[in-house]
Parts: C-alpha cells; structure tokens; sequence
C-alpha cells in the first residue's frame, strides 16, 4: 500500500514587532481565544498560541520577532473562513470600528471576501464560501451592506455567466476523486 501524504493547512504564525497590539487585535476584534503561552528560541522571544475552535490547540501563533527584525515582512496573506455573510457582517463592522480600512471586497465566485491589514501590515482575508464554484481568477465586487438574498442572487447570476459554473459540492466530489479520497 503507497501512503500518500496530504497537508492540511491548520495554523499560521505571525511574527510580531508589538505582542500586545497585535494580541489584542487578534481576540478583541477578530475573535480568537489564547490556549496557551510560552517561550520559543535562544535568546527567548514570547510565543502565544490562539485558536477559534476548541478542538485545536492552535490555529494561530504569535512570536515576539528574533532579533529586532522587520516583522512585517514575514507573511503574504493570511485567510480565515466563516460560516456566513451575518457573520462575515459582523467581523467587517468590528474590523472597521478597530479603526482598520476595508481595501477591497470582492467575490471570487467560490466565496464572498473582504481584505484589510492587520496592525502591523499584514494582509488580511476574511471570507464565506458560496454554493457555488467558478474557474479562478474571477473577481466582482459585492457590498455585504445588502441583504443576503441579494448578495447570493447577484453572485450567483454572474457565476452562471461563466462556463465553469458548477455546484460547489459537485466540485469537491470531482477533486476528492482527483486527490484519491473518492466521491
């Protein structure tokens, strides 16, 4: 039997110039709990371990940055998923009264996304998956200020124009089969 291995992206760490900026930034506004603290590295630097469910033990790390380096350089984007567009409402009126800027909000077709970045520069998504899937890149710009009925129409009206469209759960079972896990 050949064991194929297959990553699942389950945490992130960050490395940080301001601990407690960036701490409260990521349990006050985004919502996330410490399950645990330590220390990491020669000389010692802090590291604080935060999770958003309680089956893991982290989901996201924060490290004092090594050396008095330029923390903000170390990540490219960084995705959290939610449930739904209430919810996603929600976490964009707190992102925006922690005094953020909301810099682009868009649909990808496969999901409903905002970007802003964190307070040391760090790009971020917040996103909702859709029902729906669609060939990437496709990007039209939605307002989470509308009704959901309205949101999911207009979403789905411009899906439908591309010929990829397909159900989102019709295209999980085509890659589950392509991955090797079956439909």
């Amino acid at each position: 039997m050949t064991i194929t291995p297959k990553p699942k992206l389950r945490h992130l760490g960050l490395y940080t110039n301001d601990m407690d900026t960036m701490l409260a930034f990521y349990t006050d506004v985004m919502g996330l709990t410490v399950t645990d603290r330590g220390t990491f590295g020669d000389p010692p630097s802090r590291i604080i371990f935060m999770s958003s469910d309680p089956g893991e033990h982290h989901e996201f790390v924060l490290i004092d940055a090594p050396g008095g380096q330029d923390a903000s350089a170390f990540a490219q984007q960084i995705s959290f998923l939610l449930g739904s567009l209430d919810e996603q409402r929600v976490l964009y009126e707190r992102v925006i009264a922690a005094g953020r800027d909301v810099n682009r909000m868009i649909t990808h077709g496969n999901a409903w996304s905002f970007y802003f970045n964190d307070p040391e520069g760090n790009r971020i998504e917040i996103y909702v998956h859709t029902p729906w899937h669609v060939p990437q890149r496709h990007a039209h710009p939605f307002d989470l200020t509308l009704p959901n009925d309205e949101i999911m129409a207009m979403t789905e009206a411009h899906c439908r124009e591309d010929a990829g469209f397909m159900a989102a759960d019709e295209r999980e079972k085509m890659m589950a089969a392509e991955m090797g896990g079956g439909a």
